[in-house]
């Protein structure tokens, strides 16, 4: 893995400086072997329920009303550090660990082509996106498109240049800003265009991007792909998260930075349909065998989500009250696909109840038949499930439950609430998406099989979690994480409720999160604030856990006698997640920590279990002596 997590020693310079406003204080987190700041470091007071999260120049802005007594400073691979008021401005020391490395992370390397995609550099930083009007005119048979972009921005500080990306196979043809031709320079993917003037802070800009070329196709869904369906009409599409949009178009491509709207417009040949994002504003046969689409999104947007899907399409349509829904299939699917999408009416029902309105309904509903098995493309989620429940057809949790409805159509519409209404500033917190994504298919089969068939399903997860990387990935690099986020992610979100015990109240709180950062771009310490202050009670030692660590955290037990003694074993040390154990027909209650506890309790372990199906956790009956230990006398049936 690259610096700093090869060093055996890193240093970290934490400087108190005077901040902007009055009582704030600002801790600026730096390694000093590379002089490099560190990003995603973490800096809390224990017992408050508020955690604050270094950015790219390892900053750290405490509010004035923050206790600062004690701070611990934690970053992933680190030895945590505490620090407290009397140390005043100084120098923090923190030893590397390699022991907290995983193995996966140990083997990766970034170069700085990752940096210049992944990173919120200086370029990027210094302006807020405010629009896209995209157009591109695609030449099918010689697989060419042109096009170009128009893009308008704030600037949030005076800056005479500014980032933007676009693949380096395609060209740039010109870049124009009020009749002046820009000059740009680009490295590796990224173009940096150059003002001729400075470009003052608060004001608003546009420019014209032009472009063209052959989009690569290449990634897992194939990038910008020209297909043809299997009567030889040509079929196209993009699917580009993770490798980027920018493969085929212009934009600033990163997550924490969504244009408020935008506007697609396709040409395309005559005898096809272009189907993107947005409300459909109408068609234009432009008089020389293309006619062009134009589409409305009336929302911010990610860019990955951004899509064409460009083939021979029929359509039939519904609606759930005003909501109206839209389906695009091959004409000869559309007996398939209405069957099969009359899945998404009830589905949308079941997540409308449980994590809200539909957060983008001037946009529509609209499902797409795609030659891949589907993509959250916002407003435009794309389908290739075969027509099949299940998984391509498969059981997908192998417990007889996922082939009773399509696991496409929950899952990918699903994002519509977790990655595009509420998203991940950075891919390295991903679980924002995808733990919620897959959590939500249990939550689909809860509403229409019962929560016994929920827990069930969810629990079919366990065999597909490695444990062997944390869910949080390296951050900055446009690094993909592990593909535990979706299913140890899951069941940590299980986890979550049952710790929670109040079903009235989990699900509100559910409701309440995905509206309180709907169309907002968040970090997972937003979730972990968010949660604690609903809930009034400090979850901070879970959530780094079940997200910083690859290891599950065990319940270690011992049967001594008439009494049942357990602890924790966990990365963290502080960890203290209650747990509910079944016995003698009854469930209740334990409240472990990392010394040991114990309580009366008569026939061994035939009579004592962990609710491990209710609960994430590993457990281990161990041998050793058992020494300092605390009573517990009586049960506590409820969280207090």
């Amino acid at each position: 893995m690259n610096r700093p997590y090869l060093s055996a020693l890193v240093v970290l310079f934490l400087f108190f400086l005077s901040s902007c406003a009055p009582g704030e204080t600002t801790l600026q987190i730096l390694d000093s072997a590379t002089e490099a700041p560190i990003e995603g470091a973490l800096v809390f007071a224990p017992e408050h329920p508020h955690t604050f999260r270094s950015d790219i120049r390892g900053r750290v802005t405490l509010p004035a009303d923050y206790p600062r007594s004690l701070l611990r400073i934690w970053s992933k691979n680190y030895r945590p550090h505490d620090i407290t008021s009397e140390d005043g401005a100084g120098i923090v020391r923190m030893r590397f660990d390699s022991t907290l490395v995983s193995p996966r992370e140990r083997e990766m390397t970034f170069t700085k082509k990752d940096s210049l995609r992944g990173s919120y550099g200086p370029y990027r930083e210094n302006n807020d996106l405010l629009t896209y009007a995209l157009s591109v005119r695609l030449d099918i048979e010689q697989k060419h498109l042109i096009g170009s972009n128009t893009i308008t921005f704030r600037m949030l500080e005076d800056g005479d240049r500014i980032q933007l990306d676009l693949f380096d196979n395609m060209n740039v043809d010109r870049i124009d800003f009020g009749g002046e031709e820009l000059s740009y320079d680009r490295e590796f993917n990224a173009v940096f265009v150059d003002f001729p003037r400075t470009l003052t802070k608060g004001s608003i800009y546009s420019i014209d991007f032009h472009y063209s070329g052959h989009p690569m196709e290449t990634g897992r869904f194939g990038g910008l792909s020209f297909k043809e369906d299997s009567l030889g009409n040509p079929w196209v599409f993009t699917a580009n998260q993770g490798i980027g949009a920018s493969l085929w178009w212009p934009n600033k491509d990163q997550q924490r930075d969504e244009v408020d709207s935008m506007t697609i417009r396709v040409e395309v040949p005559s005898d096809l349909i272009d189907v993107s994002n947005g409300r459909f504003l109408g068609s234009e046969d432009l008089g020389d065998g293309y006619t062009a689409y134009d589409w409305k999104v009336h929302y911010p947007i990610n860019n990955y989500s951004v899509s064409l899907n460009i083939a021979t399409y029929t359509h039939f349509a519904d609606s759930l009250g005003e909501l109206s829904m839209d389906f695009y299939v091959l004409p000869y699917h559309l007996e398939q696909a209405r069957r099969q999408f009359a899945q998404a009416k009830p589905m949308l029902e079941c997540f409308e109840s449980r994590f809200g309105d539909y957060p983008f309904p001037k946009d529509g509903y609209k499902l797409v038949e795609v030659p891949y098995s589907g993509m959250e493309h916002q407003s435009a989620v794309t389908y290739g499930n075969l027509f099949k429940n299940g998984y391509l057809g498969r059981d997908w949790t192998g417990v007889d439950v996922s082939t009773r409805f399509d696991f496409i159509i929950v899952h990918e519409s699903a994002h519509e609430w977790f990655g595009n209404s509420v998203t991940a500033r950075d891919v390295s917190d991903a679980w924002i998406h995808e733990a919620w994504g897959t959590y939500a298919e249990a939550v689909y089969v809860e509403c229409m099989f019962g929560y016994e068939d929920a827990m069930k399903y969810v629990n079919g997860y366990q065999a597909k979690v490695g444990n062997r990387e944390p869910i949080i990935g390296p951050t900055g690099v446009n690094h993909w994480p592990t593909g535990d986020q979706y299913f140890k992610g899951a069941l940590f979100l299980n986890t979550l409720r049952h710790v929670v015990d109040d079903d009235e109240m989990w699900w509100s709180l559910v409701g309440d999160y995905t509206e309180y950062f709907k169309h907002r771009e968040i970090w997972t310490t937003d979730v972990l604030d968010y949660f604690n202050d609903y809930l009034d009670i400090n979850l901070r030692s879970v959530f780094l856990q079940y997200l910083y660590h690859p290891s599950l955290p065990v319940l270690e037990y011992k049967f001594v006698g008439d009494d049942v003694y357990y602890r924790w074993s966990a990365d963290i040390e502080e960890f203290d997640m209650p747990v509910k154990v079944r016995t003698g027909g009854e469930m209740y209650f334990i409240y472990p920590s990392a010394g040991w506890k114990s309580e009366p309790h008569s026939g061994g372990a035939d009579n004592w279990e962990v609710a491990t199906d209710l609960f994430y956790v590993g457990t281990q009956e161990v041998e050793q002596e058992i020494q300092g230990v605390t009573r517990i006398s009586d049960r506590l049936q409820s969280l207090e």
